[in-house]
């Protein structure tokens, strides 16, 4: 047995588009707005947002720290300069240092990193205020199911275009879609700290991660999953457990049940009409 990854990107690209332009043109709204970060999640999105809505209703924004990479800064100037997006830029910078001075217990790198992310959520959903728009998320399947973002943060938007494509298949997209050859081999990284890397702090390669998670979807063997994976078993069995642990991070509130009908359980509206 083995599991196999590949998509028809072309194909994936269509459903995706159509799932952007019927949702904005359905919320009544002109557009949406993207935290562009010089990776390949955040540029692929905006890229198919710019492809469904027309470059006039897309709005890339960038937000960088102190801790941000250099190449994330260049990164981001070829991928705007390449496909003719509209980008504003603002370092965030002393919004996190006044947010950590004024936090009641002092925020380790961990804790700060989620500021950074809640910082940009603010931001990001002010100019969609502004701007009679949705923000758009950029988050993929693979960080969505082991809960690699920060609640309230990056995971804060109104739509998640990506949420079902893992990572290697965003990396199949973005060649579809021509991204930079630079922008698609650098090493995945949210850049919340220095020398933070993604596959680091997951401890496996994506490659290895989406193994594991379809073999999951799928309801394949542990065993079996461990051996396509190549990894130990123990392995297969953290990744299932960070799946469980973070469905919280992925879903609204729990409500108790008091009522007839209770919000998030039986009380519930169509999500897009059409």
């Amino acid at each position: 047995m083995h599991i196999d990854l590949s998509i028809d990107p072309k194909e994936i690209s269509i459903i995706i588009k159509d799932f952007i332009k019927t949702y904005v043109e359905n919320s009544g709204v002109k557009g949406v707005v993207i935290g562009l970060s010089g990776g390949v999640d955040s540029a692929v999105t905006a890229i198919l947002c710019k492809e469904s809505l027309g470059k006039k209703n897309v709005c890339c924004i960038f937000l960088p720290d102190e801790s941000t990479p250099d190449k994330d800064c260049k990164h981001i100037d070829l991928i705007v300069k390449n496909f003719n997006l509209f980008c504003e830029k603002k370092d965030i910078s002393d919004v996190v240092k006044a947010i950590a001075k004024n936090s009641i217990i002092k925020p380790d790198k961990y804790a700060l990193a989620n500021i950074k992310a809640r910082t940009r959520m603010i931001l990001l959903f002010e100019y969609a205020n502004m701007k009679s728009s949705l923000v758009c998320g950029t988050s993929n399947k693979s960080e969505m199911l082991v809960g690699y973002f920060t609640k309230y943060g990056d995971g804060g938007v109104d739509i998640m275009p990506l949420g079902d494509i893992y990572k290697t298949q965003v990396w199949e997209l973005a060649k579809f879609l021509k991204l930079p050859k630079e922008v698609i081999s650098k090493a995945p990284a949210g850049g919340l700290w220095h020398g933070q890397t993604d596959e680091g702090e997951l401890k496996l390669s994506y490659d290895q991660l989406d193994k594991i998670l379809a073999g999951l979807e799928k309801k394949i063997d542990i065993d079996e999953i461990s051996r396509i994976a190549d990894v130990k078993k123990s392995e297969v069995v953290r990744i299932k457990n960070m799946r469980i642990k973070s469905q919280h991070k992925s879903r609204a509130p729990l409500i108790p049940k008091v009522g007839i009908r209770t919000p998030g359980y039986d009380w519930r509206s169509p999500v897009i009409e059409g």
